[in-house]
């Protein structure tokens, strides 16, 4: 088997945490929102498009639990800009950044990442492309 690339995530939300999801992953990060069908009632998940080929789908459910250090710690998101322009453009976003490291190892070498938190407890790194 040859995997290429990691197709998507699938992460639960509260019931009542759509509007934040759309608010932080499609406007303070960029991302696109694909929920068309999960507004027409059609499936039970909405998307946010990170990449041609790869999606977080977000499940809503009234019986969240926030994530903990030992059930989850995050999604590596590899994004175009530079380390200086990620941290303008959350700042400018008002996104709080929790953490900068300037060479974390990944799937594709070392490069800058900034981890941020989502809405509901999810930790992002948004990390250079090598």
């Amino acid at each position: 088997m040859i995997a290429r690339h990691i197709d998507h995530v699938n992460l639960r939300i509260p019931a009542e945490g759509v509007d934040e999801a759309r608010e932080f992953y499609g406007d303070a990060l960029g991302f696109g929102i694909e929920d068309a069908l999960y507004a027409a009632g059609e499936k039970p998940f909405f998307d946010v498009r990170i990449s041609e080929t790869g999606v977080i789908h977000l499940w809503p459910t009234a019986s969240f639990e926030p994530p903990t250090a030992t059930n989850y710690d995050h999604v590596a998101v590899v994004v175009e800009e530079p380390i200086d322009a990620i941290e303008s453009e959350l700042d400018a976003a008002g996104v709080d950044v929790e953490k900068i490291l300037d060479s974390p190892l990944g799937a594709t070498g070392e490069a800058g990442a900034v981890y941020v938190r989502d809405p509901f407890g999810y930790r992002v790194e948004l990390k250079e492309r090598v």
